[in-house]
């Protein structure tokens, strides 16, 4: 009776919630009728309607190391878990939250909540979705969603007590069926890059046969893994042809610049980490080079793995007597290097900021 309340109601206005209609009009009929129906009464016992009292733990170095490891984790799944309503309901508003009044508001509010004896408290998904579908928009939903549920605890308590457990269900079933966007899910999973879908289906799974905390989890490092791998994969390091190169077009050599035979120049793309870091090994010289030139403008940052692969190719070609010349490294390669030592172990003069000066450069070396 419930869901078809919710259900119908809407056609008639939307001026009152489907979801408060439903409540009242079942409770009554539970009530009245006396129907054998578990309620928030029967179920949790006496409700008390007192308002709680203020309690200061007492607080020890002790306590603060029992306790620093569980906070924190606590503080995480609830900040993932209420930016991830905050996300959902600005999907079905078409707003944009604001994440740091978001999580400094539910810090604040968890604070005063321990010292009342509460427990910690995130932004939930079906309430969110509730608020929204009944017309939400804006933070004083959130606020009047606050005040009216005070004034249920200090004066309609007795009330509270007697709507059925399986009118709340209703309610619940119904937010979950709109919060639901099957149209984008399966859309998704048709267009979407194989990582995405994985990622999906796999939070998907998690989130109904185990519980949504473990979902977020195994499908924030799962994205994590699958982000890197794509990362990886778009790392690459491309050779330079010389004009003469029996692969080149005539359409081609014209575009290229004539250098002689003792340069290689290499072209570095995408990011440089521990996945991709390898790849710098495989820039590789001939018996006649004398200088190995290497642009590096879409290299947008390196790591400590790929800064040891550039070691280990500078004294490759230190053994065999050729000169590495940077060209174009960008802000944050360039910070890594020179905190690195790696600078000024190659030299600051074989760093140029355009390629066409380090191949003039690597030219007058070769002469």
């Amino acid at each position: 009776m419930a869901v078809a309340i919710m259900l119908i109601w809407p056609k008639v206005t939307d001026k009152i919630p489907g979801s408060l209609v439903a409540i009242i009009a079942t409770t009554a009929i539970v009530y009245f009728a006396k129907l054998d129906v578990n309620t928030i009464g029967s179920v949790y016992g006496q409700l008390d309607s007192a308002f709680p009292k203020l309690h200061v733990p007492a607080i020890s170095m002790k306590l603060v190391q029992q306790m620093l490891s569980p906070a924190f984790t606590i503080a995480v799944l609830a900040a993932i878990e209420s930016l991830l309503s905050a996300v959902v309901s600005d999907g079905m508003i078409g707003d944009t939250h604001k994440s740091n009044a978001e999580l400094i508001g539910q810090g604040l509010g968890n604070i005063f909540s321990g010292l009342f004896g509460g427990i910690p408290a995130t932004g939930a998904i079906a309430r969110t979705a509730a608020n929204v579908r009944n017309g939400g928009r804006t933070p004083i939903a959130g606020i009047t969603h606050c005040v009216t549920l005070t004034v249920i605890l200090l004066v309609l308590m007795p009330l509270a007590a007697l709507i059925p457990m399986t009118t709340l269900a209703a309610v619940l079933l119904v937010v979950a069926a709109n919060m639901a966007d099957w149209e984008s899910f399966f859309r998704l999973c048709k267009s979407a890059p194989k990582s995405d879908i994985i990622v999906l289906v796999a939070t998907f799974f998690l989130t109904v046969f185990f519980d949504l905390v473990v979902a977020i989890e195994i499908g924030v490092v799962l994205a994590a893994l699958l982000f890197m791998k794509r990362m990886a994969e778009t790392a690459d390091i491309k050779t330079w042809k010389y004009t003469d190169s029996p692969d080149v077009t005539p359409g081609e050599a014209e575009k290229l610049r004539d250098i002689p035979h003792s340069i290689s120049v290499f072209e570095i793309c995408g990011p440089m980490f521990f996945a991709a870091a390898d790849q710098i090994l495989n820039i590789n010289s001939h018996h006649h080079t004398k200088a190995v030139v290497i642009r590096m403008r879409s290299v947008p940052a390196i790591d400590a793995s790929a800064m040891k692969s550039l070691h280990e190719l500078f004294n490759r070609a230190k053994r065999k007597n050729i000169t590495l010349i940077f060209s174009h490294v960008n802000e944050q390669p360039m910070h890594v290097m020179e905190k690195d030592g790696f600078i000024e172990l190659v030299g600051k003069d074989n760093f140029h900021e355009n390629i066409v000066d380090a191949l003039d450069y690597a030219e007058k070396l070769v002469r």
